[in-house]
């Protein structure tokens, strides 16, 4: 069982930056792919990233690719997601979710990951 927790979200000005942290607490952290994920309102659920469990592979959604950055610390039992400039349609609940059986195919998929946090937002203003 793991327990996540987001922070780090706020408002900021278009073309400003954040960093989300996701604290994880339970057993084998390290056998966790990660995801993150979003939601505005009246949206459905989007992918934004992954990061395997040893943090060498990762995948961005390509609305974010080139700003978007996640990362880990194992040791930790952290994640990270550098989010750089910002633009108001970034604006959205993030997500962070972890599963330990996410595969290739299905990395982008909110409905395979068995764990997530509470979210924290995240306000772009222009």
């Amino acid at each position: 069982q793991v327990q996540l927790v987001e922070s780090g979200g706020g408002l900021v000005q278009a073309g400003g930056s954040l960093r989300l942290d996701c604290a994880a607490s339970g057993r084998a952290f390290g056998n966790y792919a990660m995801g993150w994920f979003r939601q505005a309102p009246g949206k459905e659920r989007e992918f934004v990233a992954y990061i395997a469990w040893n943090g060498i592979t990762t995948h961005y959604a390509d609305a974010v690719k080139g700003r978007f950055t996640t990362s880990r610390d194992n040791a930790k039992a952290m994640v990270y997601l550098q989010m750089n400039s910002l633009k108001p349609e970034d604006t959205a609940a993030y997500y962070c979710a972890a599963d330990p059986y996410i595969s290739r195919a299905t990395y982008y998929q909110p409905a395979n990951y068995l764990h997530w946090g509470q979210g924290t937002q995240v306000t772009v203003s222009s």
